[in-house]
């Protein structure tokens, strides 16, 4: 299999042009060929106006491209980019996500990515392998991973969560119905191969996106502690009625409606299929 382990050190005595077709010079590729492939890269990574300027006479985002073209040049089945953003600051490393998908989705080519970010893992993967001290915990769609986590360190590693200890009251099949702190009984999702027994504790997990304020006593009740503005959206923290901790995230889709005060006694209701029970 034709790999390639891409960094990005460029030659800054060569220009992008040559940078590019470094690797096809190594490999013993024809010149024709060189300056064919060299000119198809230039055109895919937008950069044909730069060509003939070195690296120091470009943006960091356009050296990044210049160095993607130069591992995609020899046109290998799989290109392991191992985070290649981490060193970027946030809106260069949002275009340069954008501009990876784009040459992903042209070229046709297997990326593998390493991140430890979890926002870029979500938003450019068809599909997540979470890691952890070498072992692969569990492999899934992005939408898979997120929502049903089967362990605790996935769930904690991808995304905000919130952890509760619940009860096993029934099972049936890939479900459960499980008793919250305060006695509230609702359905959750098992993990694949997880078959609890009835009675049993174990950890459930819900998103703080999937939560919400309740108009009547909902299934959970808790204290506001206090009440962070993000922007688009407001985390309220809350300690429950069995001293566990509770984030909610509200989407501030109306300007100037305010949380709920600290102090103040509220009551959450929980999406339809958004618990799920970890593996013990």
């Amino acid at each position: 299999m034709n790999t390639v382990f891409q960094n990005y050190a460029l030659f800054p005595h060569m220009s992008v042009a040559d940078n590019i077709g470094f690797g096809l010079l190594m490999q013993g590729r024809p010149a024709a060929e060189r300056k064919e492939t060299v000119a198809r890269m230039l055109r895919l990574v937008r950069m044909e106006a730069m060509a003939d300027r070195r690296p120091t006479a470009i943006s960091g985002g356009q050296q990044q491209r210049v160095a993607l073209a130069r591992a995609l040049a020899p046109q290998p089945r799989v290109l392991l980019l191992d985070e290649p953003l981490s060193a970027l600051d946030l809106k260069l490393r949002k275009e340069m996500q954008s501009e990876l998908k784009r040459l992903q989705t042209e070229t046709g080519i297997t990326f593998v990515f390493v991140t430890h970010d979890q926002e870029e893992a979500l938003t450019m993967s068809d599909r997540i392998a979470v890691m952890s001290e070498g072992r692969i915990l569990q492999t899934g769609a992005p939408e898979e991973i997120y929502n049903r986590p089967a362990d605790r360190f996935v769930a904690d590693f991808i995304g905000d969560t919130n952890f509760l200890e619940a009860q096993i009251a029934e099972v049936t099949g890939r479900a459960a119905t499980v008793r919250l702190p305060g006695g509230a009984s609702v359905a959750a999702n098992l993990p694949e191969g997880a078959s609890p027994s009835s009675g049993s504790h174990v950890t459930v997990v819900i998103r703080p996106e999937h939560a919400r304020l309740a108009d009547g006593a909902g299934v959970l009740r808790g204290t506001v502690e206090k009440s962070v503005f993000f922007g688009t959206d407001t985390n309220v923290h809350l300690r429950l009625t069995d001293g566990s901790t509770f984030v909610l995230r509200r989407q501030n889709a109306t300007a100037g409606t305010p949380p709920p005060e600290p102090g103040q006694e509220v009551g959450l209701a929980l999406g339809e299929g958004a618990l799920q029970v970890l593996r013990n």
